[in-house]
């Protein structure tokens, strides 16, 4: 088991780059299963679930190569399996975009019960509505794997192939809609997605799609157009800048007082993140023509009072809101300035459940509900021995750990290796006292 021991306190300085951007990473590597022809990824992040994606491709029989560290090809031209791995698929929530690839492929696809982040309940439900309104029929049944854990297998099934139709999305699911641009890219027909998520990586998973030769309309709104069809085309495709690492590097900057440069960020995604920032007093300059955002070091980090003097609110909600997977950063952030915010996280009942950590830490924070929590600051957090829960609140504590006077353990790292791409040693070059070691204890 993998530990870091972070000695913080120290004001850091230097330049971090942003990665390639995880969430869209993975539905790219789903959707070249679908193509049955070679693809060519650049700017892929070398990270845990990543590299969980690449291993379920390899096993459902596509030939990976990896060139270098950020360059993958993806040659999915022999025969794919119509089966996911029993327990590569646990280890990750993204294996569940396998699904559309495959039915596509196969007319038939067996999906395990997907693993994931502890954050909440995550619905398949939308996921199955696609499946349904495109014309397959879903069955489950309990498996055992060779440890004897029991789990549902999924069995969806299209014999004559999927339909081109109108879906209307119960809800506005990232990765549902992801799953249903892969399965309306090989429909017969025109399919036209409703109430679709449009985050960067949704946009990003059509712009692919498009390279490969499907045509799609409405990218970027909630009302995508898609015109299946089956012959595909080689494609070289760069995954985009990773705006959540870029946004939990001004949080890193923000909490311990430091002058940053960050680099290879696409600021067409920032703008509601550096807003919300701003109403922590976070102020920030960039330069979006050559992606960079700098973060200066004196900064009047104090909450700015909504009209009237009230205490204002962080909340996330959907594209292009503020994003959830950032919250967990800004409370964090908000525990070091001065003032008092409500943080509001209204898409997973459990992302919170963090912040008791936080309150060992020094924190003053008292949480409201599985949704809510009153974040009073500055407070002088010191170091103490937790444990990272899931990728974003992992690297919220690891903020707090560089910002905290003293030592900090942090175990059950591998959830921060899911997400950030060799993360102590981007943090090292800019001077955090952080190091990897190897521990036989049990977890905290």
């Amino acid at each position: 088991m993998s530990v870091f021991i972070v000695k913080g306190g120290t004001r850091l300085f230097g330049e971090i780059k942003t990665s390639g951007n995880k969430n869209e990473a993975l539905p790219v590597i789903s959707a070249a299963i679908l193509l049955n022809t070679s693809v060519s990824l650049f700017n892929v992040p070398d990270i845990g679930d990543v590299n969980s994606m690449l291993s379920i491709a390899s096993e459902l029989g596509a030939k990976i190569s990896k060139v270098n560290d950020s360059k993958v090809i993806i040659d999915s031209c022999g025969k794919i399996s119509d089966t996911l791995p029993f327990d590569t698929s646990g280890m990750i929530r993204g294996s569940i975009l396998f699904a559309s690839s495959l039915l596509g492929r196969n007319r038939i696809a067996k999906i395990p019960q997907p693993g994931g982040d502890p954050i909440g309940r995550r619905r398949l439900d939308t996921h199955f509505l696609v499946f349904k309104t495109l014309g397959a029929k879903i069955s489950c049944r309990k498996i055992r794997n060779k440890n004897k854990s029991e789990t549902t297998m999924y069995v969806l099934e299209a014999k004559n192939g999927l339909k081109g139709s109108e879906i209307y999305l119960d809800e506005a699911s990232v990765t549902a809609t992801e799953n249903a641009i892969i399965a309306a890219s090989c429909a017969l027909g025109k399919t036209t997605i409703i109430n679709a998520a449009s985050e960067p990586h949704v946009q990003q998973l059509c712009r692919f799609m498009q390279k490969a030769g499907v045509k799609i309309e409405g990218i970027g709104s909630n009302i995508i157009t898609i015109y299946g069809t089956k012959n595909y085309k080689s494609v070289n495709h760069t995954i985009g800048s990773d705006y959540i690492e870029s946004g939990s590097y001004i949080g890193l900057a923000a909490a311990t007082r430091s002058e940053l440069k960050i680099t290879n960020v696409d600021l067409n995604y920032m703008k509601m993140i550096i807003y919300q920032f701003a109403r922590l007093g976070i102020r920030v300059e960039t330069d979006s023509k050559r992606g960079i955002i700098y973060v200066p070091k004196k900064q009047n980090l104090r909450v700015c009072s909504d009209l009237g003097g009230a205490i204002p609110k962080i909340e996330d909600n959907i594209w292009p809101a503020f994003p959830a997977d950032l919250m967990s950063i800004m409370v964090v952030v908000a525990t070091q300035v001065r003032g008092t915010c409500l943080i509001h996280e209204k898409m997973f009942e459990s992302r919170l459940f963090f912040v008791d950590k936080l309150i060992s830490m020094g924190a003053h924070i008292i949480i409201c509900d599985p949704h809510r929590a009153v974040v009073s600051g500055p407070s002088q957090l010191v170091g103490a021995t937790i444990s990272s829960p899931d990728i974003r609140a992992g690297m919220a504590m690891l903020i707090a750990a560089c910002a905290a006077k003293g030592v900090s353990r942090i175990y059950n790292i591998e959830q921060i290796d899911r997400g950030y791409e060799k993360i102590d040693q981007k943090l090292l070059s800019i001077g955090v006292n952080i190091t990897r070691i190897q521990d036989r204890r049990k977890n905290c």
